[in-house]
């Protein structure tokens, strides 16, 4: 099997917060997409699962720069997670799933995996 990936709308600008992120929902899971206006890049996605705890709550973390990183830190434990990279600034061996995310138009797109895979003959 080939793994291919797609670019699938997940929201509008409008559902945007500026300096903070929003949960959308994606055919990998759940996703926490950051909207931080004074950045450029403006836009980043990681996964939304805490990787401590297992909880769906990074898009409700608090956003910020470390060391002129933009990172996210985590409601519940208060691990910072780097937005760029998923990595967490805490623990060298932990990171999240980040996502490369586009603005069309108003559209907000997240690169994802294809579920619809096919066979590849050997």
């Amino acid at each position: 099997m080939r793994t291919r990936t797609c670019w699938n709308t997940v929201c509008t600008v409008d559902d945007l917060v500026p300096e903070s992120g929003i949960a959308v929902w994606t055919n990998e899971g759940p996703v926490a997409v950051f909207y931080l206006p004074h950045r450029l890049p403006a836009l980043f996605a990681i996964s939304h699962a805490d990787p401590f705890s297992g909880a769906n709550v990074l898009a409700r973390g608090i956003t910020g720069d470390l060391g002129g990183e933009p990172i996210v830190a985590s409601p519940l434990y208060k691990q910072h997670f780097n937005l760029k990279t998923g990595a967490c600034l805490e623990d060298e061996s932990v990171r999240v799933k980040t996502y490369s995310v586009l603005l069309d138009g108003n559209r907000i797109l997240l690169e994802t995996r294809d579920t619809h895979q096919e066979a590849v003959a050997a």
